[in-house]
């Protein structure tokens, strides 16, 4: 009797380490095969405008910079754009595109506009609830974008994007993913602050739509001021997009290394 009652104590034990390291051992073999890379704005949404530029245009050629950079070191990930031309694709259909395609990573650019053309430099956001009134209004700018979207308000659930109070409430979407985004986000800044010296403007939380229904770890990365002249003028240089786009590339084989091994 106390031999069989051994074997089944030895078994129970066996099956709760055996489970206990079912985690681990996945975790080990996990490997990023596919990221999406989203051009914000497009089509008849220019973004925010600068003295001879527009937002869309930058974004969609610092996108493909970034994805030539993953592919060309890492032919085994599968790189996808939410858009490869200037064509109006709506919020909710980027973030679509992300998890249809069971992205391991969507990374969405930008770039930033102030009243103040002394402002610049680059800053990242995650899904979460806004700290200050700066990022509210970051938020409120980029999501302007639904407006030219058909019935929005039924795609985004009578969403008010001039209601700080609805902001609050959007927030508890809380990104189930948020500590990767982090992760990600704080690499990013990183790159932009020690390897491309810009102007780092920190790692922030906003509700962002196109970061709202996505079921993976995801960014929305400010590149720059559009409003600032000179950053204008760096964002549109072949120099200045080659070198943000290396740093955002970068970050990516940073975070690649870290969250598989």
């Amino acid at each position: 009797m106390k031999a069989k009652i051994n074997i089944r104590i030895f078994f129970l034990v066996f099956l709760i380490i055996f489970s206990l390291s079912m985690p681990a051992q996945a975790q080990k073999h996990y490997k990023i095969k596919t990221v999406v890379i989203d051009p914000g704005h497009g089509g008849k949404d220019p973004g925010a405008l600068g003295r001879f530029s527009k937002e869309k245009d930058i974004t969609l050629a610092i996108a493909k910079k970034v994805g030539y950079y993953i592919k060309r070191a890492f032919p085994d990930v599968k790189v996808i754009y939410t858009r490869t031309s200037d064509v109006f694709i709506p919020l909710y259909k980027r973030a679509e595109i992300a998890n249809k395609n069971k992205a391991d990573l969507f990374i969405s650019i930008h770039v930033n506009s102030s009243p103040n053309k002394h402002v610049q430099g680059a800053s990242t956001y995650v899904m979460g609830l806004h700290k200050d009134k700066e990022n509210l209004q970051v938020a409120m700018l980029e999501n302007k974008s639904i407006l030219l979207e058909n019935n929005y308000k039924q795609k985004y659930q009578n969403f008010d994007i001039n209601s700080p109070q609805a902001y609050i409430i959007f927030s508890l979407y809380q990104n189930a993913y948020l500590n990767l985004s982090l992760k990600f986000a704080q690499l990013v800044q990183y790159q932009f602050r020690e390897r491309a010296k810009r102007i780092d403007r920190g790692v922030h939380q906003a509700g962002f739509l196109v970061l709202w229904r996505t079921t993976m770890p995801s960014v929305l990365i400010e590149v720059g001021y559009i409003s600032n002249p000179a950053e204008e003028r760096y964002l549109n240089s072949k120099y200045g997009q080659d070198i943000i786009a290396s740093a955002i590339y970068r970050a990516f084989k940073q975070y690649k290394y870290q969250v598989e091994k």
